[in-house]
């Protein structure tokens, strides 16, 4: 009997059918009561199937592909740590960066694959869905081995002991996490640019890429791994994120506002969270790949310049917030460290004073700035570490209310003179570090009054008591231990003493 044998298909219609096909229409509830979410937030989809998924994974694919990075990955991690290969960084010093990073990436990793399971459940789009359940895999995957990264560097030194406990309680720690906190707390659309755009486009590509470089070149073969194996995961997170925004815009005409105030909030807020990493990169690489102005300007300036002007013939804008941000790549990193000195007891890991040669390096770097607002600081504080008057600031900062940083941010256009802006609600003062902070707020009060920040809490007795030895047993810290100066401290003796029995002949 002659059979008829449909031609193979291709991947486009072999993923269609393994997607699209999995999906209904519901009868006994409504639609719109099964997913009630994807509707509220005034964004009007039209027709579903236009979705189109960039790099089309099935899940066999996604499975296959995923397995061989892990294997390569963890060749890699038991190569590095069997071999005692946290002694071939250049410094102890770099060990406070990762210190950072692993205490904070991992748990938002975490949170972002919750996420994308929230988002995921909340579209009624089959595409859309799977799409989201990949990121989603892809999330704590990210997790898991960032944790597993740093189990190597927690057996050796101080300050990464309790990270999931700290996450809300450490000041600087609270940035990231609010970062998220908000993202999850919006709407599945909102969701996606938040994370989809703002997280993967500008943070990541800011993170991986030149932070992870810095690993390379400062010996770190386990960070430097596990980044180019995540960063592989952020082209195609980005890529989702664009598509969910060009879908948006190319459904109706009433979605482009929305889309608009969403990238202007998320731009920002993103930005602000990238003051950890200026500051990383300027300050805590003993040997620096690039300054934090030079990687601004490659990865946001210029490739997300080219970003939207791709979306301008949606009618997208670049949002407000640019402007400051550019003025500002002169002076956070410089901002930010300056904070993290004089507060470094509040915190689970070493600072330092820059050296005279990482000062020229900085003067060379930051010509426009360095020497005349920041410099004069350094070398002061360095005199008077000399005399035995190390600088401490005993008070606690007044936070921001959205962006949770302390008040350390300057006008844009006179960087001598901090920037703080204040709203009255509802009877209650709030204060914020910016304009674009403050007009976060406006739009959404009701979300913001209910953070729950650190240095306020503190004063009303909420963080373990009402002294500093309750607070540090409450956040589990080991005052000078986990923190203050690198100079004396446990973790550069033991690198060096464990550095010298590692080359020596006994």
């Amino acid at each position: 009997m002659d059979m008829k044998v449909d031609k193979k298909l291709s991947l486009k219609d072999r993923y269609r059918h393994q997607t699209r096909g999995l999906g209904w229409e519901t009868t006994y509830q409504p639609m719109d009561k099964v997913f009630p979410y994807d509707k509220y937030e005034g964004i009007k989809i039209h027709d579903w199937d236009q979705w189109e998924d960039p790099f089309r994974l099935t899940m066999d694919a996604y499975w296959k592909y995923q397995a061989e990075k892990e294997r390569k990955l963890y060749a890699v991690l038991d190569a590095f740590n069997q071999s005692h290969g946290h002694l071939n960084v250049t410094d102890a010093r770099y060990i406070n960066a990762i210190k950072i990073f692993f205490s904070a990436f991992p748990m938002l990793e975490y949170t972002a694959h919750r996420g994308f399971s929230m988002a995921g459940r909340q579209f009624r789009g089959v595409g859309t869905r799977v799409a989201c359940q990949l990121q989603s895999l892809d999330e704590i995957r990210h997790a898991q081995t960032q944790i597993h990264t740093a189990s190597n560097y927690n057996k050796y030194y101080n300050g990464m002991h309790a990270f999931t406990h700290q996450l809300e309680r450490m000041w600087y720690m609270s940035v990231p996490k609010s970062f998220f906190d908000d993202a999850i707390t919006g709407g599945p659309f909102e969701w996606m640019v938040a994370i989809g755009f703002s997280f993967e486009y500008v943070l990541t590509n800011l993170v991986f890429v030149p932070f992870m470089s810095g690993a390379a070149y400062n010996g770190d073969l386990g960070t430097m791994t596990f980044g180019f194996s995540a960063q592989s995961d952020e082209a195609r997170h980005m890529t989702l994120g664009l598509e969910c925004i060009k879908f948006m815009l190319e459904q109706d005409p009433d979605n482009l506002p929305i889309v608009q105030a969403w990238i202007d909030k998320w731009t920002w807020r993103g930005t602000r969270v990238l003051a950890l990493v200026a500051a990383m990169m300027d300050y805590m690489l003993p040997k620096r790949v690039m300054s934090w102005k030079e990687a601004w300007e490659i990865y946001f300036e210029q490739n997300g310049g080219a970003l939207f002007k791709d979306l301008e013939r949606y009618g997208i804008k670049v949002p407000d917030c640019v402007a400051q941000a550019t003025v500002e790549k002169e002076h956070i990193s410089h901002q930010l460290w300056a904070a993290m000195y004089q507060w470094n007891f509040g915190t689970a890991f070493h600072t330092w004073i820059p050296s005279p040669e990482e000062l020229d390096w900085l003067s060379a770097k930051y010509p426009n700035s360095f020497d005349k607002y920041y410099r004069p600081r350094w070398e002061l504080w360095a005199q008077m570490e000399k005399e035995g008057k190390r600088h401490l600031n005993t008070g606690l900062a007044q936070l921001c209310q959205v962006c949770q940083y302390p008040m350390i941010f300057t006008e844009p256009d006179d960087p001598g003179k901090l920037c703080h802006r204040e709203v009255d609600y509802k009877q209650e003062k709030y204060h914020f570090c910016s304009d674009h902070c403050q007009h976060i707020f406006e739009r959404e009060p009701e979300k913001y009054v209910q953070a729950w920040l650190p240095m306020p809490q503190f004063y009303q007795g909420n963080c373990g008591g009402g002294g500093v030895e309750e607070f540090f047993k409450w956040v589990h810290l080991v005052p000078g231990q986990d923190n203050m100066d690198f100079e004396g401290s446990q973790d550069q003796q033991n690198f060096a003493r464990w550095k010298g029995m590692a080359t020596s002949n006994q």
